[in-house]
């Protein structure tokens, strides 16, 4: 258990320009070597689903966790493996590819998984909403918020 925890740690000193926000993620299948949970999520979804169009958003910064975080992601996967599949069988295929993140770093995904024809049809990635404070039960937030920035 320990290396996948490892694994999802970021470091704290992480410069200001790899955490940018949502709207200047690029969206394109190149994985990012400076986001080490970002990269294994589109290398596994990736080699499971063979996408024809595959977009990881890191949602991490709209959530109360320390800056830098990998935890909250967005994931549009557009793949011919999901024809004649109803939706709630398509997240079981990605829910499967990422099984080890989600059962450690990875705390939040938010999925989109449409065919190629309706990816033609309607080429956009939903919006997750605010935050709705569900750390305002933590009272150790603030003590994690302030350990992310020293």
């Amino acid at each position: 258990m320990l290396p996948s925890v490892l694994r999802c740690a970021r470091p704290v000193s992480t410069p200001r320009a790899l955490t940018r926000p949502l709207a200047h993620f690029r969206p394109h299948m190149d994985p990012d070597p400076s986001r080490p949970v970002e990269r294994t999520i589109r290398t596994k979804l990736t080699g499971a689903l063979t996408p024809d169009h595959l977009e990881v958003h890191n949602e991490s910064h709209m959530h109360a966790v320390p800056p830098g975080s990998e935890s909250h992601f967005r994931v549009l996967v557009v793949s011919s493996r999901f024809e004649g599949l109803p939706l709630i069988q398509r997240h079981r295929l990605v829910n499967e590819a990422l099984k080890e993140e989600l059962s450690g770093c990875v705390h939040a995904l938010a999925i989109q998984a449409k065919t190629p024809e309706q990816w033609g049809s309607n080429p956009a990635l939903a919006k997750s909403p605010p935050c709705m404070g569900g750390s305002r039960g933590d009272h150790t937030v603030e003590e994690k918020l302030k350990a992310g920035r020293e």
